[in-house]
């Protein structure tokens, strides 16, 4: 690998693919060349980069003649087309879609937990599930110290998760609501605003959405845990940035808080944050912006055998997406 890599951004004009772009700049990824691809929509937008002025490009089948990283978040079908030619190119490419996720022959990694299964890649990477990332960051390291069973979850997912265009509807039905005016919703099959929707992703047949399924498969894969079980419910709500999840975890040894706090403390890109007399627990508002999640609420379960319950909370747009896609290239760099 150049060890001044050309990268490229598709999707650079999206809410992640800007994310991408601030993370490159703040974390002094050694960039030779920096090409930002989007949909013929965006082109001839300009970003800025590390004080330049770069112009969006259009994604095309040539787009990536030259390039050795490229960091897709454009969403799975635009993945599933234009990853393999990228591929095909030689350039190294870290999806932020659900496109090969679950494809035994791409990585799925979370560079804190898995970072050596990049070796395997054949020139693509998969950027986890927003959620699974931000819940893994407090469960693996639980999990390497007393072996999780099954977890019962619900997530708090904020609107950014969703997109630009769910973070202006949230905005203009709370102002529509406060002005007496009618709700008006594009995005979301209800109203957002003053509401929590227990629907993320569509529905599978089980009765589960895609998006509660995926803490199962991707968390099996990424801990290399094959008989992981999780129940989840997802739930949108009414928060612009940082998803948090309550989980309840069974292991198979006996967990105190004291043993599970010691072991959180010393766990990578995690801030335990927990002191229930000061107040003081993981909220979105303060994890948004942050590289780190953090977890508090820590408690034994009262209805699970080495039950622990926990709260966890992370900025999606980065932990969850952004940051999780520029530590994979920085991986890919070492």
């Amino acid at each position: 690998m150049n060890p001044k890599p050309h990268v490229a951004v598709v999707g650079a004009t999206g809410a992640v693919g800007i994310e991408m772009i601030k993370t490159l700049e703040k974390r002094n990824f050694p960039v030779g060349k920096l090409t930002l691809l989007a949909s013929a929509r965006s082109v001839g937008k300009k970003l800025t980069y590390r004080g330049q002025t770069i112009t969006v490009e259009e994604l095309t089948k040539d787009s990536f003649k030259g390039v050795d990283i490229a960091l897709f978040s454009a969403g799975g079908s635009i993945s599933k087309e234009y990853a393999p030619i990228a591929a095909k190119a030689g350039c190294v490419v870290v999806d932020n879609s659900s496109a090969f996720r679950m494809d035994d022959s791409v990585p799925l990694v979370v560079p804190e937990i898995n970072a050596s299964d990049i070796k395997g890649h054949k020139n693509i990477l998969a950027n986890p599930n927003c959620t699974t990332a931000i819940t893994l960051m407090a469960l693996y390291p639980l999990h390497k110290a007393f072996g999780v069973k099954r977890i019962f979850a619900s997530s708090y997912q904020a609107v950014s998760g969703t997109g630009a265009k769910a973070i202006e509807e949230l905005k203009r039905q709370v102002e529509q609501i406060v002005a007496g005016q009618p709700v008006t919703k594009e995005v979301y099959p209800h109203q957002i605003a003053f509401n929590v929707l227990p629907h993320v992703d569509v529905f599978l047949p089980s009765g589960y959405t895609k998006e509660e399924q995926k803490m199962e498969n991707e968390g099996r894969k990424i801990m290399h845990h094959p008989s992981f079980r999780a129940s989840v419910t997802c739930v949108r709500v009414p928060v612009y940035r940082a998803h948090s999840i309550a989980v309840s975890a069974e292991f198979e040894k006996p967990v105190t808080v004291e043993a599970a706090r010691a072991v959180l403390c010393k766990a990578p890109g995690l801030d335990v944050v927990d002191d229930p007399e000061k107040k003081e627990y993981p909220l979105p508002l303060y994890a948004a912006e942050k590289y780190n999640c953090q977890v508090g609420r820590l408690r034994k379960d009262s209805a699970l055998d080495n039950g622990l319950c926990f709260w966890v909370a992370g900025d999606q747009l980065l932990k969850g997406a952004a940051l999780n896609a520029v530590q994979i290239a920085e991986e890919l760099l070492k």
